[in-house]
């Protein structure tokens, strides 16, 4: 083969040499200190790559059941109704990035039957428009979001918030608004009987179990309101709602108050990308333990290989040539454990759902309550930046950690290293 002699005695280094009966054992640990790096690297990588995946999967899921109910835009009055929802629509479809627009009524609201009770949220809609914003009428498991008729005082409930009533289509729940009348005992509030008509299920266990529909007209009865909270805009892509919020404020005629979905669940979402920083910074210790391993691994190599060090340099063979085998030494083993490392958290990943289905049947365990973690499976989104990023720190991580052990092996001197041989 036409490679420099670098790469030809580097890469023959990588095997384990047993011509000697004497340094055979020597050898052979060196070979396993070697492979102990490789599998530290590989593990590293592996743990990195899905960590991140299923922490990327755990956001896209959540943001996802969040946006089946929010909207991806909402635009309320400066003072808490707005005078003509059609107005404004017309205004905010002049930004072409809005493919979708409907009003809404909203008010915090508890729910009785019986001896139970519940806060919650009462959404008032317009049924035709509301599939226009959200994706509540793909989400019914019970009825449809037509049901809900203007004065037939009718509702939709969470499928938590039906559950933990125990009620189901064609049951009466009573709703008590804030809004109440002022009599000489006091204030009292008004309380008005819904039948239920329909059960959604978005997935969400925060707002399947605090989130209830009623039809437009009957909220703007039941808060006593003469007009409209303001309208909800859904855009073909979401990840520009903050540019597009930005972009309508000017657009509006009148005094709102303009919040996008990012806005709306900022802690939510910041905390998640803080921890993910953290846990890349803290798996990357893991590949950085690998690495020095790898340095133990090539500092006896070059304690082992000095009379051949030695040798190499009597023939005329530079510093930075002996560098450079050891260079490559490492670089390989880096590169091999950076391959399998990629290759295991890729199939990892890709089924790190039926792996833990696998596990909690196995031994019966549930890893994510719903009632906690909002989701009941595992997801997992792999991006392909991801894996170029771990696999780049782990080849500049066994790079960087050849350094010192090539350089001392350049630095030998060959009539100290033959003096006892």
């Amino acid at each position: 083969m036409n490679f420099p002699f670098e790469w030809q005695v580097g890469l023959r280094y990588t095997r384990a040499g047993k011509r000697r009966a004497d340094t055979s054992q020597r050898n052979g640990f060196i070979s396993f200190i070697a492979a102990v790096s490789t599998l530290g690297i590989a593990l590293g990588v592996a743990a990195l790559i899905t960590v991140l995946s299923v922490m990327n999967g755990f956001q896209k899921e959540v943001r996802d059941r969040m946006l089946a109910v929010l909207a991806h835009i909402e635009v309320s009055g400066a003072d808490g109704t707005i005078s003509d929802w059609q107005k404004l629509a017309a205004e905010a479809k002049t930004n072409k990035e809005v493919i979708g627009v409907a009003p809404y009524v909203s008010g915090q609201v508890l729910l009785t039957r019986g001896d139970s009770f519940r806060g919650a949220l009462l959404r008032g809609i317009l049924p035709g428009e509301e599939p226009k914003v959200s994706d509540l009428g793909a989400d019914m498991v019970a009825g449809h979001l037509t049901d809900l008729v203007a004065g037939d005082f009718s509702i939709i409930l969470g499928s938590e918030l039906a559950r933990g009533f125990g009620v189901g289509v064609g049951d009466k729940i009573t709703v008590a608004a804030p809004q109440g009348t002022v009599t000489p005992a006091g204030l009292i509030p008004r309380f008005r009987q819904f039948t239920v008509v329909g059960v959604f299920e978005s997935g969400h266990y925060e707002y399947d179990s605090s989130l209830a529909l009623i039809h437009i007209d009957d909220a703007t009865k039941l808060f006593r309101q003469d007009n409209y909270t303001g309208i909800r805009l859904k855009l073909d892509d979401m990840e520009r709602a903050p540019e597009v919020a930005a972009e309508l404020a000017p657009v509006f005629t009148e005094p709102v108050l303009i919040l996008d979905w990012t806005r709306q669940n900022r802690n939510w979402f910041a905390a998640v990308k803080t921890e993910k920083n953290l846990m890349f910074v803290i798996l990357t210790l893991i590949i950085a333990v690998a690495a020095f391993n790898l340095v133990s691994s090539l500092v006896m190599t070059v304690t082992d290989k000095q009379a051949d060090i030695a040798i190499l340099r009597t023939l005329g063979a530079a510093p930075k040539s002996i560098m450079g085998i050891f260079v490559i030494q490492g670089a390989i083993i880096g590169l091999v454990g950076c391959a399998v490392g990629v290759l295991l958290g890729v199939i990892l990943a890709l089924n790190i759902g039926a792996i833990v289905s696998f596990i909690e049947h196995l031994f019966h365990v549930t890893f994510l309550p719903k009632d906690i973690y909002f989701i009941n499976t595992m997801p997992s989104d792999l991006r392909l930046p991801d894996v170029v990023k771990i696999g780049l720190v782990s080849v500049i991580l066994s790079l960087v950690a050849t350094i010192y052990p090539s350089y001392r092996a350049s630095r030998l001197a060959p009539a100290e290293a033959l003096r006892y041989e």
